[in-house]
């Protein structure tokens, strides 16, 4: 087979899920390329993994921004090009993993003979020759990229998620990593939903009481958005949290996560990342439960199964979350010593 097309265009933790899926594929077919079509938010984690050999970006963005503007022109000649890009290797299998309209057009485009659609919704399963329903054990981390390698015939026995990093990333985890002699601990408190989050002054308080315990500060991680609540949670915890949030690229906070002890996060792409390294995580959902198990001793999901959990996108709490508020410090610190056992380690 002389070429494979991956069309997974977002979300960060979606592709970080999806990204054993290279390595499966060139299994049962070592010569074959593959090349993943993703958004460009996600593109530098596609870029740097080893077995992907070709990125093409699809600007979804810029394309709605030509299209409200009347640039036409500039986009049929962007339509031209990624149409060129998509069959540059002449595909003979293309994979969609979103399941939607857009994923499915870009599919099709490529020109690829046979077409698998994972879950294919919004008309998609039309322009796919095979659909594939999700399916997979669901308690487990990415169970779905999972069922369709197996639907595919392909060997699952070592799927594990994958993060590729580069020389520079890994220099700029080695800088944070300077003011920090005894070792880091990372935060993820910040995604895309507030019913997704955790409270605020919770982060404020779990900061100092591990500074405490294990005598080594809590960094923070998370986009440009963010600062203003990182600034919050910083100003509370004082000494006991070092603020990075919007200082780092998305490959770069990558690699700070690799470096170190043990992260807390919510469901966000860069908490998924600690089982990707094997750091030992503590990951808290509430409105989502995209996964309870990820095949590491040394990751643990707190989840409070509530009569209206997961809801979602949906919220019935009035703003309240009860999912995430009632998960206590307390109950977080205990996991964490779980496993990260104390060892005389107070300042």
């Amino acid at each position: 087979m002389p070429s494979i097309l991956i069309v997974r265009l977002s979300a960060i933790g979606d592709v970080v899920m999806a990204s054993p899926l290279p390595a499966a594929l060139r299994s049962r077919w070592p010569g074959a390329s593959v090349t993943w079509v993703v958004e460009p938010q996600a593109a530098p984690l596609v870029a740097r993994l080893p077995l992907v050999d070709r990125v093409v970006v699809w600007p979804k963005s810029q394309w709605r921004s030509w299209l409200q503007s009347f640039r036409w022109i500039r986009l049929g000649r962007d339509v031209i090009r990624l149409f060129r890009e998509l069959r540059q290797d002449s595909p003979g299998l293309a994979l969609d993993l979103q399941g939607l309209l857009k994923s499915g057009l870009l599919t099709r485009l490529s020109g690829a003979r046979e077409r698998v659609g994972l879950g294919s919704r919004e008309g998609s399963h039309l322009l796919m020759t095979r659909v594939v329903p999700r399916g997979g054990d669901n308690r487990l981390i990415g169970s779905e990229y999972r069922h369709l390698a197996q639907e595919l015939g392909l060997e699952v026995g070592d799927f594990r998620m994958r993060v590729g990093l580069s020389e520079a990333d890994s220099q700029a985890a080695a800088s944070v990593a300077q003011g920090h002699l005894r070792g880091y601990l990372v935060a993820c408190p910040f995604t895309t939903r507030p019913q997704k989050h955790w409270v605020e002054s919770y982060w404020a308080e779990l900061a100092p009481r591990l500074w405490e315990r294990y005598g080594m500060r809590l960094v923070l991680l998370g986009g440009p958005d963010d600062r203003a609540a990182a600034d919050r949670i910083a100003a509370r915890a004082g000494e006991a949290v070092d603020n990075r949030v919007g200082e780092t690229s998305l490959t770069e906070a990558a690699a700070v996560i690799a470096g170190s002890r043990l992260m807390v996060g919510v469901d966000t792409g860069l908490t998924h990342m600690g089982p990707a390294f094997n750091v030992p995580t503590v990951a808290l959902f509430g409105s989502t439960c995209p996964y309870l198990g990820t095949g590491r001793e040394n990751t643990t999901v707190i989840y409070h199964d509530l009569p209206c959990a997961p809801c979602k996108r949906n919220p019935t709490c009035n703003g309240r979350f009860d999912c995430l508020t009632g998960i206590t410090v307390d109950e977080v610190l205990t996991e964490v010593e779980r496993l990260l056992p104390v060892k005389g380690a107070s300042r």
